[in-house]
């Protein structure tokens, strides 16, 4: 169950209306980076979680529905921003002035008119749930995998790709009203990755997590290659040294090394294609 409070999570304010800037905020909506996605996954990964404890699914109800409430800041943000914009192509110049931003090179992923137009047409000069290209969200980001270090891990690479772009979009615009919005969402961000990581360090960190799943008994694993990094370059060439290719794993469990990869399998051989395949008759043998 949901409960609607009409007042917004932060305060929203536009000082300065900017439609070019309105179709980069789409992309914060329903970009892979966006968070449509982020609340989704939560959701989904609240909804399937299981275990003797339910704090696990409890917390990410809680931010799930917190992302909602972003959602809806950002699709506020984007109606204000096209407060002004016109509503029809005479007014303000709007073909030149989509030229123009191209020129300048202030046009976000090729043009801005279509998008003008479908804030126009399909919405009204609101928000919709697509990228800043106008691809609607198709919900193939939403990783719920039953696994909760493994979906922590996932949330943790969506919170940090989602401040990448929250941070881009800060640096992307001059009006303070859009600045404190975003300081605010980064925040927010900022506390989401650590919530993530605290969970995988309450389930044990990396020596309780790994590999995923640890319910597999890694004695059925290949001994000799769990923890070789393959070298798939020319042969003699060096492997690129790191902490991936000498000393203890992270996970406590074995030793780096490093392996020049080379064929261990052999040439894939085929039998003959079937009469009723549709093949050539010399395929058929």
């Amino acid at each position: 169950m949901f409960y609607v409070d009409k007042r917004m999570q932060y305060p929203v304010k536009v000082e300065s209306p900017d439609p070019v800037y309105a179709r980069m905020l789409q992309q914060a909506i329903g970009g892979i980076e966006g968070e449509i996605r982020v609340c989704m996954q939560y959701f989904f990964q609240a909804w399937g979680s299981r275990g003797p404890t339910t704090k696990y699914r409890d917390m990410l109800l809680n931010t799930a529905t917190e992302e909602m409430g972003h959602i809806e800041m950002l699709a506020t943000a984007v109606a204000m921003n096209l407060e002004n914009a016109p509503t029809k192509l005479q007014e303000a110049g709007v073909a030149d002035a989509v030229v123009g931003a191209v020129m300048g090179g202030e046009n976000p992923r090729h043009v801005v008119e279509g998008m003008l137009h479908r804030h126009l047409l399909s919405t009204g000069m609101a928000a919709f749930p697509a990228n800043c290209e106008g691809v609607p969200f198709d919900m193939s980001h939403i990783y719920a995998s039953g696994n909760l270090a493994a979906d922590m891990y996932c949330n943790v690479a969506a919170e940090t790709t989602g401040r990448v772009l929250a941070v881009r979009l800060s640096n992307a615009t001059n009006d303070p009203g859009m600045k404190d919005m975003w300081s605010f969402l980064i925040a927010r961000d900022t506390m989401h990755q650590q919530q993530w990581l605290a969970v995988i360090e309450e389930l044990g960190g990396n020596e309780g997590n790994l590999p995923i799943p640890n319910s597999f008994p890694q004695s059925e694993e290949h001994q000799k290659y769990n923890y070789s990094f393959f070298a798939t370059g020319v042969e003699g060439s060096p492997a690129p040294e790191g902490r991936w290719t000498s000393g203890p794993s992270l996970d406590g469990k074995g030793v780096y090394n490093v392996v020049q990869n080379a064929p261990m399998g052999q040439e894939p051989v085929l039998g003959p294609a079937r009469p009723d395949s549709g093949a050539q008759s010399q395929q058929i043998g």
